[in-house]
This record gives C-alpha cells, structure tokens and sequence, in this order.
C-alpha cells in the first residue's frame, strides 16, 4: 500500500505516490474532527504545514485517496483544470466514473463553465467552455426570431392564446438519454418547443446549435443527435469560423479602476471606427488582432425523414446557405425561412389538425439583420477580449 507524503512534493505526486492536494484535502476534511485540545497542543510549525502522514490517515481513508489519485490525474481532469479558450469543446476520451468524479467536482466549486456532457456510446467526456458574446448572440437572435415569427403566423391565423402560449424558446438545455454502452449527456444551445400538455414535458420541436470556430463534424454530431436520439423535427445549426489571430497580448497592469476602464474605453472607439470599414474583422490595435477575420458563416438545416434512426446516426444537411465568405457578405439571396422552415415544425401537426396555415413558411431568417447582429457581436467580443487582458496593479506596485 502507497504511503502518501508530503502533498507539496509535485515530483512524488508525478510518481504517483501520492494524492494531489485537492484530493486529499477533501479525504482530510471529511474525517471527524480532533478536539480542540488536541489541535491547540501541537507546536504551530506542526499544525500550518501542508502536510498528511501516515500516522494521521486512518488505514480506510489511505486506501480511498489512493483509489481517487487515478482519477485525478485522468486526462479529463487534465482538461477540466487548464484554461480553456472561450467557445472551446473538447472530446476527451473516458469513462463514465472519470466523467462523475470530474462532474462531482465541478458540482462543488459551483462555476457555470467548463461544463461536461458524455456520450456513452462513444465512451466521450465533452468538456464546453464559455461562450463568446458572437456565440450566445447568434443563439438568442436566432431561436427569438424564430419563436417570434410562429408567433405571429399563429396570431394572424386566429388561433387560441392557449395554444401560442404553449410554444417556448429556451437555451442552454441538458438532456439526458440511455444510449450505447449507458447514459449520454449532452446539451444544445437553443429550442423551440411546445407544451403539450401541463402535467407532461415540453416537446422538443426545433433545435439549434451554433458553432464558433468548431469543427464542423463535431457541430454536425451535435445537430444530429439532437434530431436523432431527442426526435426534434427540424435542427438548425451555424457555424462561424474566425481566421487565427496571431500573437496574443501581454496583461496590462493599471493603477486603479477608473484607469483600467478609460483604456477600455478608448480602444473600444478605435476598434467601433474599424469596424465600419471591416464589420467582419479583423480588428487589430497596437499590433494586436482582437477578433480575426470572419472567414465563413453557414446556416444549414438537418432533418430526419426516418423514423426510429439510431441515436448515433449523422445526418447530412437538407438545406446550406452561404452568409458571409472571407469577410464579406455572402452573394447568395437566403429565403427567408431557410426553403424549409414551416409552422408544422414549431407546433405538433395533430394541434392544429385541419387547418391550412401548418403548411405557412416561417419566415424568421432575414440576412441583412443576422450580418448587422454579426458584425455587432464581433465588437463585443474583441472588447471583451481586451477587457480579459487588464488587470489592476497590486498596492505594492507588483
């Protein structure tokens, strides 16, 4: 049996001698705890050292940190703990107790990112960073538009209020579903559903994911499955690829807030008069390039004629369009309900059986407002960006 030392000594952690600091600070703390005079009797040399030895370990508790140091030093967790880019998804092959345990721990220290889904028949830990403003922008605009446009059609047609009160949007949704090998855990960033009936869950109607500067498979598994395994009628999805922005800044140091924000704000005018001339990138000041250039938006839509398809199955798109090519508008017209997109796929067929208006496009895509949105969003996440990179200095002028 491994005899844990001292938890600052990284060479023995990296033999794996030893529990990582966090690990064994969770098994410490959990132990009942010592009376007081016994605490206050120890030299305080003794009591402040960060150290756990044999003798204060019972023989069940060494054996449980020796159980859990794998686990912390699983690939995951290697994941989970560096600092991720924002918009980052990251497979990471693992099981699914590598997954709970690094799920546990994220559960503890309460943060909304990163956050984990698993996919078990793959055996995938999906670990998804925080979202640029372009990312949760284009979601908000796309899933509202769309919830907004149904809406309408349902008004103009004299349908119930109890029936458009039925149909919601929602984002950032977890869904969870017995799939492969065992349980799959996965989330999309946006939908439209309805609500059949009160004491039921809202069905799935139309599902939407976004992708920044995503690899366009993993966009198009994430799509499917949402199609696939959750039976949504129709998913959107778009993807948006920014060309690499070179060398990244140094932080700069500021003497208090009121500096901070004023160098804030300075730059956020430059980079506003830029984006006149570029309102798809790049925006670069003082060498340094903020948001690259907007290389190519796409908006597909995926949809499953096939009842019964497996889970896992990849769908191809049924409808592509262009947006915006090499930092500039798209030449293409786009219809503006994607030559698919109809109230049958926002309200269930049996609703509103009989009448006519199922079949009516839903026109919620217009181009000229997604580009503004665009290039709006792209501000802020280059402004967001620098704001990443200032930091106030510390009252001895480190």
């Amino acid at each position: 049996m491994s005899v844990i030392g001292d938890l600052d000594n990284t060479e023995s952690a990296a033999r794996g001698l030893q529990a990582p600091r966090q690990v064994a600070e969770l098994y410490i703390s959990s132990q009942p705890a010592r009376k007081t005079s016994q605490i206050s009797s120890q030299p305080a040399s003794k009591r402040s050292k960060r150290t756990v030895r044999k003798s204060a370990l019972t023989t069940k508790t060494r054996v449980a940190v020796h159980k859990r140091s794998p686990m912390e030093q699983s690939d995951l967790m290697d994941v989970v703990r560096r600092p991720l880019s924002p918009d980052a998804k990251i497979e990471v092959p693992a099981s699914w107790d590598e997954y709970e345990y690094a799920q546990e721990l994220l559960d503890t220290e309460g943060n909304k990112f990163p956050r984990l889904c698993y996919d078990s028949t793959r055996q995938i830990a999906i670990v998804v960073a925080a979202p640029t403003p372009l990312h949760g922008d284009m979601v908000g605009e796309l899933v509202g538009s769309l919830a907004n446009s149904c809406n309408e059609i349902l008004l103009r047609g004299g349908i119930s209020a109890d029936i458009r009160r039925r149909v919601s949007q929602a984002t950032d949704i977890t869904k969870h579903r017995r799939a492969g090998r065992g349980l799959t855990i996965r989330e999309w960033d946006g939908a439209l559903r309805y609500l059949v009936n009160y004491d039921e869950e809202k069905k799935l109607m139309v599902a939407f994911e976004v992708g920044m500067s995503q690899s366009y498979r993993s966009l198009q598994e994430a799509i499917s499955w949402c199609v696939c395994a959750l039976h949504c009628r129709l998913g959107i999805a778009m993807c948006l690829n920014e060309s690499p922005r070179g060398a990244k800044s140094d932080v700069q140091y500021y003497a208090n807030e009121e500096e901070a924000a004023a160098a804030i704000q300075q730059a956020t005018n430059e980079l506003r008069l830029q984006l006149r001339q570029n309102p798809f990138g790049p925006l670069v000041r003082n060498g340094v390039t903020w948001f690259g250039t907007l290389e190519k938006v796409v908006i597909e839509t995926f949809r499953c004629e096939e009842a019964n398809r497996p889970p896992g199955t990849l769908l191809y798109p049924t409808r592509s369009f262009v947006v915006i090519r090499d930092g500039q508008s798209g030449a293409e017209d786009i219809p503006p309900n994607l030559e698919e997109v109809v109230l049958g796929d926002c309200v269930p067929s049996h609703v509103l059986s009989g009448h006519e208006i199922l079949a009516t496009p839903v026109d919620f895509f217009q181009k000229s407002w997604i580009e503004a949105k665009i290039s709006s969003a792209i501000l802020e996440t280059a402004v967001e960006r620098i704001e990443n990179k200032c930091l106030i200095s510390e009252s001895t002028g480190c």
